[in-house]
């Protein structure tokens, strides 16, 4: 019987660790020695990520006015801590593979993580924030744990889409009752075991409920938002048929007006459909 979702990572199955060459990126960005120089040839050595990250920073996610021919040139005008925010968000898109059909569809879901990453980062923009990139991630990241509950508690997961669907409840409150736990609390465990930072942990786990973050409330209330925003505007699904209610002090905590909502759906819609093509044009089938 699963108590909690480290369950499901080490009794039941052995989640993968993230992509090698996601960690090579992340250990040569941290170690004081490598130049820039030095860290643009670890990304260069895979080719795949390196033409992925050349596509998105010269997309519309960007807007650069000249074209970026090179890895190194975009490490220059980016910056590392946004390659590596990045690279980890399209290194992730690889590692899910034969989840149910009927459960969800991996276009849809990928399309609404996507929709709600570029939300969460047009939020921080606004506020004037820097590294808006890892802000992309976590809104990319946010619903990850239902994707080890599809594939690992398909029957449970199964008759909580059922439920919620048929009696017209929320899918995260329905996980909660038929399976203990929902895909925050999954999603966060998951986090945890990839030793990523502790705000990605806390934003993942309480995505939902904001009001229970309390080392990253901020950050925790962009992605809120941001999820609600993918929502309304029906980019993809990972599950939730509904639109979840709005925390009214997540949306005073990132301390923006009313009047930035209209413009950021304009700016999601904008670069959403280039932003899936250059992101993942193998991994989203």
């Amino acid at each position: 019987m699963l108590t909690k979702p480290q369950d499901l990572l080490t009794g039941y199955v052995e989640v993968s660790s993230l992509p090698i060459m996601y960690s090579r990126i992340n250990e040569a960005i941290n170690n004081p020695r490598m130049s820039m120089n030095d860290i643009s040839k670890v990304i260069s050595e895979d080719s795949g990520l390196s033409a992925r990250l050349l596509r998105i920073v010269n997309s519309a996610f960007y807007g650069f006015p000249t074209k970026v021919e090179t890895i190194s040139r975009a490490v220059t005008i980016v910056g590392t801590q946004q390659l590596r925010a990045l690279a980890l968000a399209t290194s992730v898109m690889n590692m899910f593979r034969g989840i149910p059909q009927d459960l969800v569809n991996m276009e849809s879901f990928w399309k609404h993580s996507v929709a709600c990453g570029l939300a969460a980062r047009c939020l921080a923009t606004c506020r004037g924030d820097s590294n808006t990139e890892q802000y992309f991630t976590l809104g990319v990241l946010h619903d990850i744990g239902r994707l080890i509950l599809y594939s690992k508690l398909p029957d449970l997961a199964r008759q909580a889409l059922v439920r919620s669907r048929t009696e017209g409840e929320l899918l995260f409150v329905v996980e909660r009752e038929v399976i203990g736990f929902d895909h925050g609390a999954m999603g966060a465990a998951l986090v945890q075991g990839w030793k990523l930072p502790a705000s990605f942990e806390e934003v993942v786990a309480f995505h939902n409920n904001p009001g229970g973050a309390k080392r990253y409330p901020l950050e925790t209330a962009i992605v809120h938002v941001a999820d609600i925003i993918a929502h309304v505007m029906r980019l993809g699904t990972t599950g939730e048929r509904f639109v979840p209610p709005l925390y009214r002090k997540a949306w005073d905590l990132i301390g923006l007006p009313e009047s930035v909502l209209a413009p950021t759906i304009d700016q999601v819609g904008i670069q959403f459909s280039e932003t899936i093509h250059h992101m993942f044009p193998d991994s989203v089938k």
